[in-house]
């Protein structure tokens, strides 16, 4: 503990403060989820403002240093079991288990700047709360985000802001033909129409495949009533869609082998964006053999999921770029929003390296024989 509050002051001393998150709360603090913590300058002062998270409300109280240094003390170890400190210098995490020992962890600074730390921050996002579509989705109220969806708001820009970077390098911008599978309740299908169109000017022709036909039939309203013509949403399983004209193929939280289907669609109709987030990683778990050399790490259940959502997403990553796509693995947003939160994005290269693919094809083959993998189901779905 005083090694991490000395990182705090450390960081505050010396500007290189970027935020602190308590997090994994015990079951004694009710309904109160998380505390975000960032510094705020007040008449000169040092302050740290604390953002209460609860399950239907956000309450922001701002301490003097000192006082927020003995919250700290107060809530880690009690009320939370894990408190992270990003700094421009490095991350500093301590954990509590349920004896409360401690342990703390120092990696590598996941964020090279020291955000604003005036009072009344202005937030530039992408989408604006007071889009008419955030109503009309049960998002926002009066043209203002609900208090329960600030953070579908925030996953919702952060989005918008990857497709903005991954748009630049497409070729075709105008009339472009967009496919997001599994676009459930269509919140990130929405956002995009709404940047492409209205930000951008441009005329997209979006369609999102979602197998439960009431939500397809509320977004179809939804887009009829904003008079988005070029927007519309199909009923059926996605290994059913069946059009090779494709320019940017998204599937975000596609379950298990869903996610291969979609890779696999976006490949053999040469799309030239391919945008997923995996979600469960059941196929290549069941397939890899209990006898291999981390057989004494993977006795435990939760590391041998972690082995299986690395090796199918890694084996996926390969197989894109053995493809001919410019592949990047990233966190999509903060483990604070959502556990499922790893991206995968391709951007197809203009020519493909037969010698390349034949090397990354390769380094694919001894991954699976490494863990006794018989076939990645990505795989079997490009050889048809």
């Amino acid at each position: 503990m005083e090694e991490f509050i000395a990182a705090i002051q450390e960081s505050i001393e010396n500007n290189w403060f970027v935020k602190i998150t308590l997090s994994k709360s015990s079951p004694k603090s009710a309904d109160l989820r998380n505390i975000y913590v960032r510094r705020v300058d007040l008449k000169g002062l040092v302050h740290l403002s604390f953002t209460y998270h609860y399950n239907n409300k956000d309450i922001v109280k701002n301490y003097k240093l000192d006082n927020a240094i003995d919250k700290i003390h107060q809530y880690l170890g009690k009320d939370f079991l894990v408190g992270t400190l990003l700094t421009t210098e490095q991350d500093v995490v301590l954990q509590f288990n349920k004896k409360r020992k401690t342990r703390i962890q120092y990696r590598k600074p996941s964020v090279r700047n020291v955000p604003d730390t005036s009072h009344n921050k202005n937030k530039n996002y992408l989408i604006e709360e007071n889009c008419l579509f955030l109503d009309k989705l049960g998002i926002a109220s009066d043209g203002k985000v609900l208090k329960s969806h600030q953070d579908k708001y925030r996953q919702i820009n952060k989005y918008i802001e990857i497709i903005e970077g991954l748009l630049s390098q497409v070729t075709t911008i105008d009339n472009l033909k967009i496919i997001d599978m599994g676009s459930g309740k269509g919140y990130l299908t929405f956002a995009l129409y709404e940047y492409l169109s209205k930000k951008h000017k441009k005329n997209p022709n979006i369609v999102g495949i979602e197998l439960r036909e009431h939500l397809t039939d509320f977004c179809n309203k939804q887009a009829k009533d904003l008079g988005w013509n070029t927007l519309s949403f199909e009923a059926k399983d996605i290994i059913n869609y069946d059009n090779n004209e494709i320019h940017v193929l998204i599937a975000l939280h596609a379950c298990d082998i869903a996610t291969d289907i979609a890779i696999a669609k976006g490949i053999q109709a040469n799309a030239e964006i391919i945008i997923t987030a995996p979600c469960c990683h059941k196929q290549i778990r069941k397939e890899i053999k209990k006898d291999n050399m981390l057989k004494s790490i993977l006795k435990n259940g939760i590391l041998e999921e972690r082995q299986a959502e690395i090796i199918t997403d890694g084996i996926r990553a390969l197989l894109l770029e053995a493809y001919g796509y410019k592949t990047k693995v990233f966190e999509f947003i903060s483990l604070e929003h959502t556990a499922k939160n790893l991206m995968i994005t391709a951007v197809k290269n203009k020519n493909t390296d037969a010698v390349i693919q034949k090397r990354l094809l390769k380094e694919v083959q001894n991954l699976k024989e490494r863990f006794g993998i018989g076939e990645h189901y990505l795989e079997r779905l490009l050889k048809t």
